[in-house]
């Protein structure tokens, strides 16, 4: 079986944020607030932009990034704590994006393409409110019904983040296939190393990657094992007709 060959696939799995619609740069910004209170919090001596804060923890959620910042800081949160902040971070960014998100013709028709042909799921390490809100906003709800949106936030019985493919590896039992009957979609490095620590074969996208940022971002997901990047959901159907 080649890389893309999709014979066995009746499956995809797609990441949500910068896969889906374009939701980490206004989430980043909404979240930055909270991210730098919870960063003087830890000890740092200045604030963080939006666009650092993205380069720092790119892919993850805030719960992963808040757990990796505070032990570059040497502290190790109370889950108490934590759950605190995370949920303060939801809340400010869900509705941020529920106010700017909208739908996409670009997104919105070759994904009902790719409807015909595959079961589409969301595989996402953002909170299931977010990703509800997301998806409502930008139209897309309908091919995403809830029992086939899977949120390493929400879905889990202990939350975590990608890269970590305990997500992947959910959803597909969950759903009752096996790696090689789903291909994954996603935007970020560690979506893409989640997705193929957990065997499926992965696409890497580039649609919503700031164009001054997508050769290296290209390079980046195929080190990380995406099998093939493209640059929208148009290619990518074309490629899977």
């Amino acid at each position: 079986m080649t890389a893309l060959d999709a014979s066995a696939a009746g499956f995809l799995l797609c990441d949500a944020d910068g896969t889906l619609f374009p939701s980490e740069e206004p989430a980043y910004a909404a979240s930055a607030g909270v991210t730098n209170r919870f960063l003087g919090h830890l000890g740092a001596e200045r604030a963080y932009s939006p666009a650092e804060l993205q380069g720092m923890t790119n892919g993850k959620n805030f719960r992963g990034a808040a757990q990796e910042l505070a032990a570059g800081y040497g502290r190790e949160l109370t889950r108490a704590d934590l759950d605190e902040w995370v949920a303060e971070e939801k809340d400010v960014v869900t509705a941020h994006l529920r106010s700017v998100l909208q739908p996409d013709p670009e997104v919105q028709r070759p994904l009902a393409r790719l409807a015909d042909r595959f079961t589409l799921a969301v595989v996402t390490s953002s909170a299931s409110s977010r990703l509800d809100a997301c998806l409502a906003a930008t139209d897309l709800a309908p091919l995403f019904p809830p029992d086939r949106r899977f949120s390493a936030e929400d879905s889990l019985p202990e939350p975590t983040s990608k890269p970590d493919p305990a997500v992947y590896a959910h959803a597909g039992q969950t759903l009752g296939i096996t790696p090689d009957e789903g291909i994954a979609v996603e935007d970020s490095i560690n979506g893409a190393l989640s997705a193929v620590a957990a065997g499926y074969r992965t696409v890497g996208t580039v649609q919503f990657v700031p164009a001054e940022d997508r050769e290296a971002r290209t390079q980046a997901l195929r080190e990380a094992g995406a099998a093939v990047v493209v640059s929208s959901w148009e290619e990518l159907a074309e490629l899977l007709r």
